[in-house]
Order: structure tokens, then C-alpha cells, then sequence
């Protein structure tokens, strides 16, 4: 306060300052004493030892929140089921009340099928840990059969749910249900499609002017109908001398029905706000559920004079201590299972297939799950016997099962698929608590027949744009082995020092990799114990771009040599037994390229071959321009054709890869 008053007072010396000086102190003293105000009050609600950027509370008000359910029937009698799992999920919200729009039952009957009816609705809603209130619809006063008396089920619902008409007060906010199947004034005749029969006594519209009244110093009103009245039509013009007296109230902020089973919404009119809820277990032909075609209920929140509205589809909101550890932990588990097939089914060079397949699941949780397998293609030439199993497996054990499949013959086009096998696996409790996994599809595994193509006169190369081409060959179709391995292939690269995967079968802790770093090779290898090594030939040694080259990478027990046209230019120790057998063969890109992987090679290659041997043994060897296959070769990759979706590759393995991508094979001059 001094250094204030010491302003104050140097300003006052000078002429025409003294009254301003005295409005900066009196505006600074007050922001200091409601600054020391907020903090006092504040005190109890905020803590902590830190000098950091304060924090906005939120408001300490008694705000309240309601839910409001859909109609019930109309539907099959699995609906009461939806109305259960609604009541579940409501009571994980925990709100102050449920109300409903009508339609509980599915009614249409006489006083026995009534009751049943209404203790079945009963039973379920007396699920919910908070209070519910009833509407009124059709389905629940409606009469068929002999022996209607007056009002049809009037006298039922009120004795055995409550008022047609009725109002209450929670927390300063009045909710106000009304009655719209009272049926024509003049013969009592209830319809919904007839306008005469969906007016409103004036029995009914006095009171609610009335209560209206006693509602006056109410924060907000909410009102509640089965039908959306306002829409006119079939509806006739009634609802539009309620409407005038709920806007003469001034406080009525919403109005909610049900009964078309579709959710609307009708925008603000004279400061009201319509809303039509869809279904909560009644008839419905889901659409466009994004369109409000769906199964859900609203959740309304009331803060201070803000109203905040969200439709909560049916079976979307879950409970957060029903995922234990153990569930989730166990979803990872099944996760990571796969089928095994066996044998690998033959298929001719003219598309005929006909083969008995075996297929093993192996249940690795310690309890039962559920599997569904469902054998398909979108290549309808397929025949699969049987196509679908269901089975339980039990805890840690085996299911096998045999399956046939057939193709015709003389079918090998550009609209051939593969056979899958698309699986889809549950976790289940002994509560009956059911956990899906997304259905996953796998490629039942064949081996194609290929015939040799000619010798083309001028050669090919097969390009690869470097953004989703490559060559894929199954694990179980290239088989190493030995401690010797020759990797070499031509390669014409088209991207300035590019980062590429040029050969792999990289999974997990175990396989090779030759690749390129800034133009540079390197190795990447495996051992038997999962130590990784990545080996780097020198900066002399980058694939030139924009030129043809030959590119050799050698692995012995001595070391690995790095070579490239015709010279040896590196070896460089490397101790351990390596881990040939790893996931995939994958030419010209990673492991990863399916989920995007970024290592895909822009360029031309030619001449791709693998070897159990030391091809090269010397400091400098002659290059060829065509490999020859022998007793050695693992995969010759010479680029002679393309048979729909294989290349053909000319080694004793006829591990011909899949072509992915938009990879092609060129003409070099």
C-alpha cells in the first residue's frame, strides 16, 4: 500500500492528475481485496505447494442430470433385452432420474397379456438405482379384444404405473408429464392417425395451466409426451394452443416425446427446444443409426441455465471395472493367435484346385473361448465343404478341423482372389460376459504351379515406384540353411540416397535384412538368441543413382563381405549362428509395408538371387548379365513374367512371389 499512496502522491503534484491517480488506487485496493476474497474462498477446494498457472474450478453448483428412454415396443419380444443392457448402462451414468416417453409395453391386448406385460417392463426398470417416471402411449392404454371398458387401459396404467398426467420438482426444476391419447372429445374414439382423436381435453389443458403457474419460479420446465404433437400432420393443429401456453410460462425450456421411432430434432422455437427420441428396444430398421435410426436413450444435463443433450446408442457405454487386468491382458493373448493349415494345397498353372486341408487353433488362455471360422473368397469360383465352424475350445487345449476346397480349372485370370479364412474369437466368463476380438482374415496357404516362360529377346526388369510396390514370398516357401548365404541382385536407383529395404524376412528377433542408409548397404542379422547386428559397408561403397549396379552382400562363418560390380569392398567380422527363418520374404520394402511402412524402393531391379553358398570368394569376380539356377539356389528372380499376380521365380524352391502394389515389368533397351 505505501509504494501506492507514494504514485498517488508524485502524481498529485503535477496539475489535472490528483482525481485519476485517486480512481487507480481505489480500482488496484479492490482488485487486491477481491483477488484476496477468491483465494480465501477458494482455499478449501485448491491445494497445492507449486507456483505454476492457476486453475479454473468449476462451478460449485447443485447441478442435476436426467436420462430419457426411447419406445419400448413394436418390436420383437428381444427388445426387453435392449431395455435391460439400457438400464445397465444407465445406472454407470448414475443420474438423478429416468424419465420415458411412452409405448413401456407392447399392449394391443386385454387385461391378462396387460399384466404380463407390465411386470415384465416393471421387473426391468426396477434395475435402476435411481427413480423412473412413466409416460403414457398408445401401445400401453390401446384395448384389443372382447370385454374394453371405458378408457381402454386407462385404469390399468394408473393403477399399476401412475397418473396419466402428473408434474414434479428436483432441485428448482419442474418436469411435467402430459397424456396425448386421450382420444376424440366427442366419442372417445383413440387413434394415433386421426386428428380429432389427438387433441387435449380441456380437462387436462386447464391443469396444466395451473401447474404452469405453481411452476412459475422454477429455473427450467420440462415437459414429456408420447406424441411429437408438433409436427402437425396427422396430429391436426392442437399442440399449437399448448405450445402457447408452455411459451406464455417463460421458463419451459424442452419438450421430449417418442412413438416414430427415429430420433428428431425440431431446433428452438420461441426459446423451447423439440426433441423426438428413436428406440430403446421397440421396433426399429436401423437405416442410418448416424441419422438416429438406432436403439439409444438421451442424457440431459442441467448446469445453471446452460441445458446440455447426448443420445447414447444402446451397447456403447462401458463399464470401466468390468475390463480387469485379466481381460485385457487376455485380449492381448488371443490377439497374437493364428491358424495353422497344413498341408499347403496345390493349385495348376490353369487355376484348378481340389485339396484336404487341415486347420489347427490353439486356445492359449486358461479359460474356454468361442471361435467362429468362416471360410470364404471374393473369388466366387471357390468351393469350400464345410465353409463355416463354430466351436468352444477349452482352456489351454487344440481344435482341429478338415475342410475341402475346390476351384475350377481353366480359371487363372486377372479376377482370381485367394481362399480366406476369417476368424473371429470371444472371451467368455462363467457370467456369460462376452468380449469380441475384431475378425481378422487369413490367406489359406497354397503352392501355385507356374509353367517356365520363355526367354524374353530383350530384357525385363521389374519396376517398383517406391511408394506400395513390392514382392512378397511366404515364410514357409524359402527355406535356408546351412551357415553360408549369397544376397545379390541388380538394382537401378531412381531416388538420390534413398532409405530402402531391398530384401527381408525380418520378424520379431530373428531374420536378415540388406538395405540401404543414405544410398549405403547395410545388414541387418539375427542370431539364434536375438542379438541384433547391423553391419555397414563403407561410404565408397553407396549404390550410385541413376546407373545400373550389382550389388552383392555375402555371409560366412568368417564374416560378411559387402561387394559391388565386381569388387569386394568390405569384410567385416561378425561372430554368432544366425537366425535365418524369420516372418516373410519381402522384395523391396519392410516387413511393416502393409501398415505403411516407409522403406519401399524407388527404382528398377533384375537378376534377384539367393544362395546357400560363397558365390564370390574372391577380391574381384566377372558379372554376368543372367543368372542360371543350380543345386545352390534358394530363389532366382530373373524377371521373365508376370502370371497374374506371381513372378515366376526359376530356383528348385517355385517360391513365386506376390506381386502387391502397381509394380510392373519393363522393357530395358
Amino acid at each position: 500500500m505505501s509504494g501506492m499512496f507514494w504514485v498517488l502522491f508524485s502524481r498529485a503534484q503535477a496539475p489535472g492528475y490528483p482525481w485519476l491517480c485517486l480512481a487507480c488506487l481505489i480500482q488496484l485496493t479492490c482488485g487486491a481485496l477481491n483477488a484476496q476474497v477468491a483465494t480465501q474462498s477458494g482455499a478449501s477446494r485448491y491445494l497445492s505447494n507449486r507456483s505454476a498457472r492457476s486453475l479454473e474450478l468449476p462451478e460449485n453448483e447443485a447441478n442435476f442430470s436426467f436420462a430419457v428412454l426411447g419406445d419400448r415396443t413394436g418390436g420383437p419380444s428381444e427388445g426387453v433385452q435392449i431395455l435391460a443392457q439400457a438400464v445397465d448402462e444407465i445406472n454407470l451414468l448414475d443420474p438423478d432420474l429416468v424419465m420415458t416417453v411412452g409405448d413401456m409395453i407392447q399392449g394391443y391386448n386385454g387385461q391378462v397379456g396387460w399384466l404380463m406385460q407390465m411386470r415384465e417392463y416393471r421387473h426391468i426398470m426396477e434395475g435402476l438405482h435411481m427413480p423412473w417416471f412413466p409416460v403414457a402411449g398408445n401401445h400401453d392404454i390401446y384395448w384389443r379384444g372382447q370385454g374394453m371398458p371405458p378408457g381402454e387401459h386407462e385404469s390399468n396404467y394408473e393403477q399399476h404405473f401412475g397418473p396419466l398426467w402428473y408434474a414434479f420438482e428436483h432441485k428448482g426444476a419442474w418436469f411435467i408429464i402430459l397424456y396425448s391419447d386421450e382420444g376424440n372429445p366427442q366419442t372417445g374414439e383413440k387413434a394415433t392417425n386421426k386428428a380429432l382423436s389427438q387433441q387435449m381435453s380441456q380437462r387436462q389443458f386447464d391443469w396444466l395451466a395451473d401447474t404452469l403457474g405453481q411452476c412459475s419460479k422454477a429455473s427450467h420446465v420440462f415437459v414429456f409426451l408420447h406424441h411429437p404433437r408438433w409436427l402437425g400432420g396427422q396430429y391436426g393443429d392442437d399442440w399449437e394452443k399448448v405450445h402457447r401456453l408452455l411459451v406464455g410460462a417463460g421458463n419451459v425450456k424442452a419438450v421430449f416425446a417418442g412413438h416414430i421411432h427415429r430420433m428428431r430434432y425440431d431446433g428452438i422455437r420461441d426459446g423451447i427446444e423439440y426433441v423426438t427420441l428413436a428406440t430403446t428396444g421397440g421396433s426399429q430398421n436401423g437405416r442410418s443409426p448416424d441419422a438416429g435410426y438406432l436403439h439409444q436413450f438421451h442424457m440431459v444435463s442441467v448446469r445453471g441455465d446452460r441445458l446440455s443433450m447426448a443420445a447414447l446408442p444402446v451397447g456403447r457405454t462401458m463399464d470401466v471395472r468390468q475390463v480387469t487386468g485379466k481381460i485385457s491382458q487376455d485380449m492381448q493373448t488371443l490377439d497374437g493367435v493364428i491358424p495353422g493349415f497344413s498341408p499347403r494345397f496345390e493349385m495348376a498353372s490353369d487355376g484348378g484346385a481340389d485339396g484336404l486341408v487341415r486347420m489347427r487353433l490353439q486356445n492359449p488362455l486358461d479359460i474356454p473361448i468361442k471361435v467362429r471360422l468362416n471360410l470364404e473368397s471374393l473369388d466366387s469360383r471357390w468351393i469350400f465343404s464345410p465353409s463355416r465352424f463354430d466351436r468352444t475350445i477349452p482352456e489351454h487345449e487344440e481344435m482341429e478341423c478338415h475342410f475341402r476346397l475346390f476351384r475350377w480349372s481353366d480359371s487363372l485370370d486377372l479376377s482370381w482372389k485367394p481362399p480366406l479364412c476369417k476368424m473371429l474369437l470371444q472371451w467368455v466368463d462363467e457370467s456369460d460376459h462376452v468380449f469380441d476380438l475384431l475378425p481378422k482374415s487369413f490367406e489359406i496357404p497354397y503352392r501355385v504351379d507356374l509353367p517356365a516362360p520363355a526367354v524374353p529377346s530383350r530384357e525385363s526388369v521389374m519396376l517398383l515406384d517406391g511408394r506400395d510396390d513390392c514382392m512378397v514370398i511366404a515364410e514357409d516357401q524359402l527355406q535356408l540353411t546351412g551357415d553360408s548365404l549369397t544376397l545379390e541382385m541388380k538394382l537401378f536407383s531412381q531416388k538420390p540416397s534413398q532409405d530402402a529395404w531391398l530384401i527381408s524376412n525380418q520378424k520379431g528377433q530373428a531374420g536378415l535384412t540388406l538395405g540401404l542408409e543414405g544410398g549405403i548397404p547395410f545388414l541387418s542379422l539375427y542370431d539364434v538368441s536375438g542379438q541384433n547386428q547391423r553391419l555397414h559397408a563403407p561410404v565408397s561403397m553407396a549404390v550410385p543413382d541413376g546407373r545400373w549396379c550389382h550389388l552383392v552382400a555375402q555371409i560366412q562363418p568368417s564374416g560378411v563381405a559387402f561387394l559391388l560390380d565386381g569388387q569386394r569392398h568390405a569384410t567385416l567380422d561378425y561372430q554368432g549362428s544366425i537366425a535365418w527363418q524369420g516372418g516373410d520374404w519381402v522384395i523391396g520394402a519392410s516387413e511393416d509395408f502393409r501398415e505403411g511402412g516407409n522403406h519401399f524402393f524407388a527404382g528398377r531391379v533384375d537378376g534377384i538371387r539367393l544362395s546357400n553358398s560363397e558365390r564370390y570368394p574372391s577380391l574381384t569376380y566377372p558379372t554376368h548379365k543372367r543368372h542360371l539356377p543350380d543345386r545352390d539356389t534358394r530363389l532366382l528372380l530373373n524377371m521373365d513374367d508376370i502370371r497374374v499376380h506371381w513372378l515366376y521365380d526359376e530356383s528348385r524352391s517355385m517360391a513365386h512371389p506376390v506381386v502387391h502394389g502397381d509394380a510392373i515389368l519393363v522393357a530395358e533397351p
